[in-house]
């Protein structure tokens, strides 16, 4: 039975290592949107109470709700647009990195 080289070791080590970083900011942004999420419900309990909704259309109530949800989507996607650079600029560098090192040992 053949022992695994141990260049293939490292670099399976060092790809678990960068999918376990990816997974910490996946799970990162995850945690912040369901706080933004409790945020915006905290935030329409305290609108509900002081609004009461009289009018079929919502009227200054239903603006300031709209509002509320068009900045937590935005807030929202901008966190995720961060995200995805993060991980791909970190499977990047990684890439290059074992690049340089395969290079390095020939």
């Amino acid at each position: 039975m053949q022992r695994p080289k141990k260049e293939n070791l490292i670099t399976n080590t060092e790809a678990q290592t960068t999918g376990d970083g990816a997974n910490r900011i996946i799970d990162s942004l995850q945690d912040a949107e369901k706080s933004g999420l409790e945020a915006v419900r905290r935030f329409l309990d305290t609108v509900n109470g002081v609004f009461p909704d009289t009018s079929a259309d919502g009227g200054p109530r239903q603006k300031i709700i709209d509002s509320a949800f068009k900045m937590t989507e935005q807030l929202v996607g901008a966190s995720n647009q961060l995200a995805q650079k993060i991980v791909k600029v970190s499977q990047s560098a990684r890439g290059e990195s074992l690049k340089v090192d395969r290079t390095s040992k020939k």
